[in-house]
């Protein structure tokens, strides 16, 4: 009921690794740090490359290169890169006005990084992912593929798996969020409890014991949030659950589906399983 296998469809996921079946899901997030670490083990496209950004980086079949031009393109006027007039679809770039704190970041194919990111390592961030301008990302992360850490959000600890999105206004610290996991905007994932002491979940009236002093929120698949919310430490939620606006959401274990809305003052809350 607590294993990563209860929260995530992990087949395709690069860092499934972290996971371990037979463990609770929050596990993960202990194994973070040792996990990233190995990657800098070996060389890596942006190694020594610290501070402000004032030209842009461009990162082809890893390695930087300057032989790439920067265009716009579509409806949208989106960033692409070229190389003699050809879109090269799995470059990334890093614009200027980012600020690499460190050089321990691994940025993958296709992704971009805005004007304005801020970003400490160790951090991976997957394939054709966007870090929009203002995102503010602090060490220890994994986002995945087809990712957005947007504008003035803060993303610490954490890990992203394929498709989550936190793109307005959000925090997220010490959380997991799932595949296609969508945090409205404001979305507030709380980490540390005001009582001191390890967090702990609930589930069955049987009481598990994190031994985690700072534990957000793990949000299985396809769970959706709505603009303001709020989710206390310690908060599971199973996939396809779905938070309403403005609600803040009591730690604890919720299952697959769950919907959790404001009712007369007061929450409701229900699954929609059948």
């Amino acid at each position: 009921m607590l294993t990563p296998q209860d929260f995530f469809d992990l087949n395709g996921f690069e860092h499934q690794g972290l996971f371990s079946k037979d463990e609770a899901v929050w596990t993960a997030l202990d194994r973070l740090n040792d996990y990233l670490a190995a990657f800098f083990q070996k060389p890596w496209p942006l190694s020594k490359t610290t501070g402000l950004i004032d030209k842009a980086l461009m990162i082809y079949n890893g390695e930087v290169r300057n032989d790439l031009e920067i265009e716009t393109s579509g409806p949208k006027n989106s960033i692409r890169i070229s190389m003699k007039g050809e879109i090269l679809k799995d470059a990334a770039v890093i614009l200027p006005g980012a600020y690499l704190a460190n050089d321990k970041i691994i940025i993958g194919p296709g992704t971009i990084v805005e004007p304005g990111a801020f970003i400490r390592g160790p951090v991976i961030v997957g394939n054709h992912s966007e870090i929009r301008q203002g995102a503010y990302i602090r060490g220890d992360c994994i986002v995945g593929n087809r990712c957005v850490v947007g504008h003035t959000t803060e993303m610490k600890a954490s890990i992203l798996l394929d498709g989550a999105k936190a793109a307005h206004f959000a925090y997220v610290g010490d959380s997991i969020l799932g595949n296609n996991v969508n945090l409205g905007a404001g979305t507030k994932l709380a980490n540390l409890k005001m009582i001191p002491g390890s967090i702990s979940v609930t589930v069955d009236k049987k009481r598990h014991d994190t031994g985690r002093r700072k534990l957000g929120a793990i949000l299985g698949d396809r769970t959706e949030t709505g603009c303001n919310s709020v989710a206390s430490p310690g908060t599971l939620m199973g996939p396809g659950s779905i938070v309403y606006s403005g609600v803040a959401v009591p730690g604890g274990y919720y299952p697959s589906r769950t919907v959790v809305m404001p009712s007369q003052g007061s929450l409701r809350i229900y699954s929609t399983k059948r």
